[in-house]
Parts: structure tokens; C-alpha cells; sequence
């Protein structure tokens, strides 16, 4: 819905006091009240990633922050090596069909233009890029990259309807020694590529420089900045230094020099903390970003399991999601390795939206456990169909029970292949179900349905708005 005014932001119209036919789906979606999103998208907290063109076409806005469910991302995208348009496609289509609620297309390879349109095009998803990549594409080297090229690209790919991008604004030149003593460097591609461009010249992030051109360009089309975190972590050696922090601050800053401008902005998280400093990054990114939506990669727990690093990530997906982050980008079996395929990304998504589910129940988020009480009533009583149905990977998890026992009888059968007839702990305890009954009744045991949990999440979604 594109409308008259300075400014054609969700953000400008939340803040005008307009409630947008986009915040009204998204309210629908999260089971929202309208003007609460409406005063979550004004004050930052909330953001809608719904360029103008997009949203004239196939997406269905969605919404990323506190008041919304954990969102997941997954990255697809051609390489110089692999891949082609249908093949991106496949992949679009996979993470769409198992639960991303964004994709990120990041092309590094042949027929960008071509591939981005056919992603936007087919998907319902906002789609977000790194402007940079094709911008490199441009260029012999990254040292003859300009300013006045990147904002091209990202002007260029505005226009397309890409619903928000990563911007690597926040590495500063005066940064660039603090990275000295790591063991993994600079692992941002876009973050190591600006890195190089300013050692080169002894000069700032151009893209710092010209910060007001870029948000003057992303509020034209209301493209959401996702700032990116170029001295993230890449190893759990070297999370949570002075480089990484750094740089928090600088997106701080950015962050609210956006907001003057009515741009949407999420802020991109570390992508490799052990376990116990989880917390304290979230702590930190909400404090110095203004509570900005916090968009994380994983983050990995331990680097020691390449091949396993969907697993790693979302062990720490889950943590960082409990802690506060909004959206979570998966990582999948091929992190590190090569070019995730179709089969990867479902493995990805899958993980990741295990993360993000446990990080809602954790939570608290009001109806987050109605979905595993219904899948548990129907394993209690041996309904494997209804089991399949609930299940985040219905295809996944029909096909592993039927190895074993296939045929259409043991979709009723009490017990599965794991135990066999007689060794179903679920199959004895409702042999005695109703003696277990008369048992609670004789000792004044009254069954009833459990009260919702009162957790600081429900309390902070009560109060959300003021």
C-alpha cells in the first residue's frame, strides 16, 4: 500500500498515527491487537520488512521484533562455482514449504539481476540482500569499489523490491587494529571487503560517510537496514572482544541517526559465542541499539563440528532467541564446507525453527505450547497421522516411521518400532488410566487444565506500547 506523504515508511505512518493494511495483517498473524504494532513499529521495537514494490506484489508482511513470534531466516544464493536460477528457486521453495519466515538471496555468482527477480517474483517472504556482493561484481578489484557505485547498487535493488538489506556501515577505519590477535580475522565477507578497501586508501567506510544518502535512498522505498555486523566473531576464540564491540556502538549510533529518518532498522548479532556469554550479548545489543530488533547468525556454541554446524548454531539459536533476539539466521550442515542444496536448506530451516520455537516457549509467548500439547495428546493415544501432521517436518517424520513398519495398520498401531508390542511405556500406562483416575479421586487429586503461565515476557507483552 503505497500512500501520499513525505515519507512512505511503516514507520513515518506508525508514527503519524496511521495503522497501515500491513501492521493489520501482521496483528492478524501474531495475534496482535493493531495499535499495539502499530506503537511497537513507531518506537523501533517492531519492524515490517515490506518494500513498497514488494508489497504491491507477492509478499505477505511479516513483522520481526519483541512483540512478535522468534522469526527464522535462511540464506540461498548462487556461487561463481554452482548453482542457477531454477536451482535457486528449489531452494526458495524448500525454505518457504519448512518454515522461513525471510530469505536472504546472496548471489555471489552469475546473472544476479536475473536471479533476484525470479526470487521476488515466487516468493510470499520478504527477501533480503547484501548490496555489496554485487557491487564487487562491478569492480576488477575491491579496492577500485566507490561510493557512488554501492548507493547505485542499493538503489538499484531497491527498485527491484528487495525488503531490506545488509548495510556494512558500522566498521570504522579506526577499528581495523583491533582486530589484530584474533584467530579468524575478519570473517564478514562484506565486512573483510570494506576492510580492505579502507586499508587500501587510509580513508573511512564510504558507506559511513554517506550514511544519510543510504537511508535516503531506503526510506524512498521503505527498504528496511539490517546494519551488519562486519567484526562479528568467527570463532568462539575470539567473541566478544573490542573489535566486535566496537563496532556495537557505532551500530548504536546508526541506529538512531535512521530512525531520524524514519527507516526501519534491525541490527545484526555475532556469529560465534560459547554458551555462557549469550546473555550478556543480548543484554548489550538491546542497550546500545535502543532496543532495535536483534538479528543473529546462530551463533555457533563450539567450532569443532564442521558438517554438524546446524546443530551447533542452533543450540545457541535457541539460547540467544530465550535471551531476547528477534530473528534468527539458520546455518546449515554445509556452514564452512560449500554451497548449501535444496536438501540443506530443509535441514537448516528444520533446525532453526526447533530454535525459535523453544525460544517462544521459553518465553512464554501466550499459545506457544498449544501445538506440542495437541501433537502430545495424539502420541499419547497412537494417532501417528495427526502425530505427522503436527509435526514441523510431516514428510520427514512419516517417512522414518514407515522403514519399519510401513504399512497402513500401523498408523494405529500402540506401539512403533523403537519398542515393539510389548515394551510401550505409553501403551502399559493407558491400560490403567482409569485406575490412576479413581486413585487422584480417592486422595482428592482434582485434574484440571493447567493455568497459563504469568512469565516476564507475558508481563512485557502487556505493557508493550507504553
Amino acid at each position: 500500500m503505497i500512500m501520499s506523504s513525505k515519507s512512505n515508511t511503516q514507520m513515518r505512518f506508525a508514527r503519524d498515527g496511521i495503522i497501515t493494511d500491513a501492521m493489520r495483517t501482521v496483528a492478524e498473524r501474531e495475534a496482535l491487537a493493531p495499535e499495539l504494532v502499530r506503537s511497537e513499529v513507531a518506537r523501533g521495537r517492531l519492524v515490517i520488512t515490506a518494500n513498497v514494490h514488494h508489497l504491491a506484489g507477492s509478499l505477505v508482511p511479516m513483522a520481526v521484533g519483541k512483540v512478535a513470534k522468534v522469526k527464522i531466516n535462511a540464506n540461498i544464493g548462487n556461487s561463481a562455482v554452482t548453482s542457477d536460477i531454477d536451482g535457486e528457486l528449489e531452494k526458495l521453495k524448500f525454505a518457504v514449504k519448512y518454515g522461513a519466515d525471510t530469505v536472504m538471496d546472496l548471489s555471489t555468482g552469475h546473472a544476479l539481476d536475473e536471479t533476484r527477480e525470479a526470487i521476488l517474483a515466487a516468493s510470499p517472504v520478504p527477501i533480503g540482500t547484501v548490496p555489496i556482493y554485487q557491487a564487487i561484481q562491478q569492480v576488477k578489484e575491491a579496492t577500485d569499489l566507490t561510493a557512488d557505485l554501492l548507493l547505485d547498487v542499493i538503489e538499484h535493488q531497491a527498485k527491484q523490491g528487495v525488503d531490506y538489506m545488509t548495510i556494512h556501515a558500522g566498521i570504522l577505519f579506526e577499528h581495523l587494529p583491533l582486530v589484530y590477535g584474533r584467530v579468524t580475522g575478519i570473517v564478514s565477507r562484506g565486512g573483510s571487503l570494506h576492510a580492505v578497501w579502507m586499508m587500501h586508501h587510509r580513508k573511512q567506510n564510504p558507506l559511513y560517510e554517506r550514511y544519510d544518502d543510504v537511508l535516503d535512498i531506503l526510506r524512498k522505498y521503505d527498504v528496511t537496514i539490517s546494519l551488519g555486523d562486519s567484526l562479528r566473531p568467527g570463532s568462539i576464540h575470539d567473541a566478544s572482544d573490542r573489535a566486535q564491540f566496537a563496532e556495537l556502538e557505532t551500530l548504536g549510533e546508526l541506529t538512531r541517526r535512521a530512525w531520524e529518518k524514519d527507516v526501519q532498522v534491525m541490527v545484526e548479532g555475532p556469529g560465534h559465542i560459547p554458551m555462557h556469554q549469550i546473555e550478556m550479548n543480548v543484554r548489550k545489543q538491546k542497550e546500545i541499539c535502543h532496543e532495535a530488533p536483534f538479528y543473529t547468525l546462530g551463533p555457533l556454541v563450539t567450532d569443532i563440528a564442521p558438517g554438524y554446524d546446524h546443530i551447533t548454531s542452533a543450540i545457541g539459536a535457541a539460547m540467544i532467541g530465550w535471551y531476547g533476539a528477534d530473528m534468527l539466521c539458520y546455518v546449515t550442515p554445509k556452514e564452512h564446507l560449500g554451497l548449501p542444496n535444496a536438501e540443506d536448506v530443509r535441514n537448516g530451516v528444520i533446525a532453526y525453527k526447533i530454535a525459535a520455537h523453544a525460544a517462544d516457549i521459553a518465553r512464554g509467548r501466550p499459545g506457544a505450547t498449544d501445538r506440542d500439547d495437541a501433537l502430545s495428546r495424539a502420541r499419547y493415544k497412537f494417532d501417528w497421522n495427526e502425530q505427522f501432521a503436527l509435526s514441523l517436518d510431516p514428510d520427514r517424520a512419516r517417512e522414518y516411521h514407515d522403514e519399519a513398519l510401513p504399512a497402513e495398520y500401523f498408523k494405529s498401531a500402540e506401539f512403533c518400532a523403537m519398542c515393539g508390542p510389548k515394551f510401550c511405556s505409553m501403551h502399559h500406562t493407558r491400560t490403567i488410566d482409569e485406575q490412576i483416575e479413581q486413585l487422584a479421586q480417592e486422595q482428592g487429586l482434582v485434574a484440571s487444565a493447567r493455568a497459563p503461565r504469568e512469565t516476564e515476557y507475558a508481563r512485557e507483552l502487556a505493557g508493550a506500547g507504553d
